[in-house]
């Protein structure tokens, strides 16, 4: 009964870092569009849930990735890997809450891979073990994130030169026109492909915990309702609307234009499904932001905010790290205490930080009504105070 509650707890925790995900990385797909007018607010997220949801049943490759790749299952036994699991878990959210409290389009995915970093690495110094494949996480994590948002700049600038120069000629108000209908169609490929990359990875996680707990082995299929539950979290989340993000992304980095939302749109959406279709679990956000900055870059005359810029930035390289530390601290006080009452400790940790977060973040709120009001970017980006 113990080791059903604790396997409970951590697909319950599974589904909330899903849900996180989604909230946190709407704006990848719809700030742009929403910053240009090309859609309202609320229309935005419903259209990016709904496709979140389709996107997430297309493809398992990267969900087969985080099952195999990033933690050694092979030396871990059934209620250690568990535990290893669950810790990184609840790194990945408290991070996702912390960068979304901020207004900082920071990696789901990164978040994800440092909690379960931290605690596969501290579970092997404890027992000797080596809980980490370091190989494969420099190759298909690091390395693709210190690529992705520098190829997705440099294709979304040269996409925007190019719009730019065919479209010289044409008046301004049929131009914007013809783009806001082209970022729909953008921004709808964007939401496909974000689910069809962070959803398999939570779908991985519990495909981790399930073959921990002895119901499924590692060369068995991911089961149906496994899909089901992540594509359903994934979109719910989504549905809610990061709006602290969405607004950062929107109007804090870039003044965008239509066809500049069009180009970056487009060069993520590339990226992002190439990606998924050679099972790389890339960072949405690391290809979205590079790709609204190399608007900027693409526009003559555009106004780019490099503090901001900045900001992400650092945000992006102590990811992994921070996250890390989290899943750290939080295996050593579920190992400490132990068995079902430790995994409890530490869950009611998550709900407490959590909580605080959420009422910090409605002492300044950012919403549908507010989300496209001039950017001031006074104090962190999200936490000004909007009219």
């Amino acid at each position: 009964m113990e080791e059903f509650l604790v396997l409970a707890i951590v697909i319950a925790t599974a589904l909330a870092f899903d849900f996180t995900n989604g909230f946190h990385d709407t704006g990848n797909a719809m700030a742009t569009s929403i910053a240009t007018g090309a859609l309202k607010p609320r229309i935005a997220v419903v259209l990016s849930a709904v496709l979140n949801l389709v996107g997430a049943f297309l493809s398992i490759e990267v969900a087969k990735t985080v099952g195999g790749d990033v933690v050694d299952l092979s030396q871990a036994q059934g209620d250690q890997l568990m535990l290893i699991v669950f810790a990184g878990l609840v790194g990945g959210i408290i991070w996702n809450l912390l960068t979304w409290l901020l207004g900082l389009p920071s990696s789901s995915s990164h978040a994800l891979f440092g909690g379960l970093i931290g605690s596969a690495l501290v579970w092997g110094i404890v027992t000797g073990a080596n809980g980490v494949l370091w190989g494969s996480i420099i190759g298909k994590v690091i390395l693709p994130a210190l690529l992705s948002p520098v190829i997705a700049a440099l294709v979304a600038a040269a996409g925007t030169w190019i719009v730019y120069r065919i479209t010289a000629r044409v008046p301004r108000r049929i131009e914007n026109q013809g783009f806001r209908w082209g970022q729909i169609g953008s921004a709808s490929l964007v939401s496909l492909a974000h689910g069809t990359n962070d959803a398999q990875k939570t779908m991985g996680v519990i495909f981790l915990a399930l073959v921990a707990s002895g119901g499924l082995t590692q060369d068995d299929d991911i089961p149906f309702w496994v899909k089901a539950a992540c594509a359903l979290a994934i979109a719910l989340g989504t549905y809610l609307g990061g709006w602290r993000v969405i607004r950062t992304l929107g109007k804090g980095l870039v003044e965008i234009a239509p066809p500049q939302g069009m180009a970056a749109e487009a060069s993520s959406a590339a990226i992002i499904l190439s990606s998924s279709h050679l099972g790389l679990p890339l960072s949405t956000t690391h290809v979205a932001t590079g790709s609204i900055l190399g608007t900027g870059i693409g526009k003559k005359g555009a106004q780019v905010r490099w503090a901001v810029a900045g900001r992400m930035v650092v945000a992006w390289l102590i990811t992994l790290p921070s996250a890390g530390v989290v899943g750290v601290v939080c295996w050593l006080i579920a190992h400490a205490i132990g068995g079902l009452l430790g995994v409890l400790v530490v869950f009611a940790i998550l709900i407490g930080l959590a909580l605080a977060m959420w009422l910090r973040a409605n002492r300044t709120p950012i919403n549908p009504d507010n989300v496209n009001h001039e950017w001031t970017g006074t104090l962190h980006p999200g936490l000004e105070r909007v009219p």
